[in-house]
């Protein structure tokens, strides 16, 4: 892996870690956060590379429209769900019910 594409995962995982319990962000969000706006899919790359980092809440990164996208990525067949629903975020048909109200925005919150 180059080491830039290793630090951007590296701070793309910094930036992960800060999402409160029961919030959710996404793709792009971390993205643009970081100043690479055109970079979601990186994002995602990231997340996924982060499995089996338990300090690194993956659950909580979804995409643009609330949708979990990356559950394919879990471990069991609703784990990403389960994991959401267990700090109080609704899930249904893999779509965050309340997405407007609780999404954690990086560039506004740090």
């Amino acid at each position: 892996m180059k080491t830039d594409k290793k630090d951007f995962f590296k701070r793309v995982h910094q930036v992960a870690k800060l999402i409160p319990e029961g919030r959710v962000t996404s793709y792009g969000a971390i993205a643009k956060y970081l100043g690479a706006a055109k970079s979601a899919r990186i994002v995602g790359y990231a997340m996924n590379a982060s499995h089996g980092d338990i300090s690194i809440p993956a659950h909580r990164v979804v995409n643009r429209i609330g949708m979990l996208s990356g559950k394919h990525h879990f471990d069991g067949t609703n784990l990403m769900q389960q994991l959401l629903e267990s700090e109080g975020v609704m899930v249904k048909d893999n779509q965050v019910q309340n997405f407007k109200e609780i999404f954690w925005n990086p560039s506004q919150e740090l």
